[in-house]
């Protein structure tokens, strides 16, 4: 069985810099209308949002700041693909394919 990925676990592994792009990117696969225009404090807290919806929905539990989400949740999500990150689910996994 696949253990969960830890959201936070993902977001480190995406990087600072590029972690706007990828919370858009996650917004606009999540169908949130005007993702790219958004203020980054409002991004922020949509992805939150959208994250507690994944709970909401059984595809996530919340943890303390963090979530952890079932194995196959983002499998459709893009950019999260392209970190090759196909298998790597578990809290501690690299995502450097």
């Amino acid at each position: 069985m696949t253990p969960p990925l830890s959201w936070r676990t993902l977001e480190t592994t995406v990087g600072l810099d590029a972690l706007p792009a990828f919370h858009r990117a996650f917004l606009t696969w999540r169908g949130v209308e005007g993702a790219a225009d958004m203020p980054l404090r409002r991004v922020q807290q949509r992805v939150e949002a959208e994250l507690n919806r994944l709970v909401q929905a059984g595809q996530a539990t919340r943890d303390g700041e963090d979530w952890q989400l079932a194995p196959g949740t983002l499998d459709t999500f893009e950019a999260y693909g392209a970190l090759g990150a196909a298998g790597a689910g578990h809290a501690g996994a690299t995502l450097d394919g």
